[in-house]
């Protein structure tokens, strides 16, 4: 591996770390004889934990820096002047294989700026997938981002090669889009996110039919929004990411905190520092849609159409809703299980299946793994005291809850609430 190629990677992971839509590839492929590596559900987190809590890595890497457009929130912009390099498919496919065979990664994320023309990147994206595959028998996880308006042949070839494509959405709604990327539009973005839908359903028949036939992405597809860049509420955001769940195929929606690297651009919000409260948020009311059975609209709505920073989604909506509490654990179903703040979906399951044989207390609770800090005033139980969200009030528990005062204090800071008219 020659310096040359080692400054042109230096370059290009450092333009790729600003692409956060990165993650497990939820795709089981054992190993072959003949070929190189696996790839395992729960492994593909770049620089993160994997679900049974491994360290591991992707190479992220751009195929290159160099772009078309002039997005103003993007550092490879075409009117930024910050190093520029290209690496050849010869040379990315044989950095992936020596990074692999020295177990520095376990797969590859691979990204690109658009040169020329969508369908010219597309080309060199899928040739990279390509040769891995079936010249180098390489058969561990890979991530491509299809590049928004790429024919519809070229992101199908995509799939057969890669476990998992994503497109980025960037701006939650187009006319903040066009503002701050002219020359993009989400028409561009939501036809090759349709062309992998398309290529997975019909897979999925032919699957049925012919039990070898080659899988199209197994792992669905992802997408990113930025978050604090342009105006955009949550609900705004949330109501899009709710649409997009909807879509068989789509696996998760990234949201990234708006990092301000091209301050000089004056369409931008002057930000010291990335919203990082609000993306946090952001991903708790996303996981309230994915697992908790909760509805877009029971997180936002017109009259709290962005998430509070105080406390998370489930809580808020819990002080919110105080007439649905307190739940009896030893006789609440699941669904209402999972609506209360401390309970997660394994702590439900637990819990339905643990009281068939005997009551639950206060003890077993905390075995269960339950957080019994924000749980215990919206649940009753055997040992449990009685004072809940209604005997404490919801602006009480909040005082509880967020409070980083003594108890003392804390209970002073009650009894003015509850002198309150």
């Amino acid at each position: 591996m020659n310096e040359n190629v080692l400054q042109k990677l230096k370059i290009l992971t450092e333009s790729a770390k600003y692409d956060v839509s990165c993650s497990s590839s939820g795709t089981v492929r054992r190993g072959k004889a003949g070929m190189v590596g696996n790839a395992v559900g729960g492994i593909g987190i770049c620089h993160s934990f994997a679900d049974d809590g491994r360290c591991i890595s992707l190479l992220k890497v751009m195929l290159t820096n160099y772009c078309i457009y002039d997005c103003a929130y993007c550092i490879n912009r075409r009117s930024n002047d910050i190093p520029r390099a290209t690496l050849s498919v010869s040379e990315l496919v044989e950095l992936t294989m020596e990074f692999y065979r020295r177990n520095y990664i376990e797969g590859l994320f691979l990204s690109s700026g658009v040169v020329r023309n969508p369908d010219y990147t597309m080309e060199r994206l899928v040739r990279v997938a390509k040769d891995l595959r079936t010249i180098h028998r390489f058969n561990g996880y890979i991530h491509l981002k299809s590049i928004p308006g790429a024919s519809q042949e070229l992101v199908h070839e995509a799939g057969l090669y890669a476990d998992r494509l994503s497109v980025n959405i960037e701006i939650p709604k187009e006319e903040n889009l066009k503002r701050l990327a002219p020359e993009k539009d989400h028409q561009s973005v939501f036809a090759p996110m349709h062309y992998i839908q398309q290529g997975v359903l019909e897979n999925r028949e032919e699957r049925n039919k012919f039990r070898h036939a080659p899988r199209f992405a197994p792992a669905g597809q992802s997408t990113q929004m930025i978050v604090g860049a342009t105006p955009e509420t949550d609900k705004d955001i949330l109501f899009l990411s709710s649409a997009l769940y909807k879509r068989a195929t789509m696996r998760r929606v990234y949201y990234s905190g708006y990092i301000a690297v091209n301050t000089y651009d004056k369409r931008l919000p002057a930000l010291k520092q990335p919203p990082l409260v609000r993306e946090n948020r952001l991903y708790q009311a996303d996981w309230l849609l994915r697992f908790y059975q909760f509805k877009v609209e029971e997180i936002v709505d017109d009259a709290y159409p962005n998430l509070d920073l105080e406390v998370d989604p489930k809580l808020a909506w819990a002080l919110r809703h105080p007439e649905q509490f307190p739940v009896d654990i030893n006789k609440a179903d699941y669904e209402l299980l999972l609506r209360v703040p401390g309970i997660g979906v394994k702590s439900a399951r637990l819990i339905v299946a643990s009281r068939r044989f005997s009551r639950l207390g206060m003890y077993e609770l905390k075995k269960i793994g339950i957080v019994m800090k924000k749980a215990r005033y919206f649940i009753t139980c055997n040992e449990l005291p009685i004072r809940t969200v209604h005997e404490l009030t919801p602006q009480g528990v909040r005082l509880l809850l967020t409070s980083k005062k003594t108890k003392s204090e804390d209970e002073r800071q009650l009894q003015l609430v509850f002198e309150e008219p």
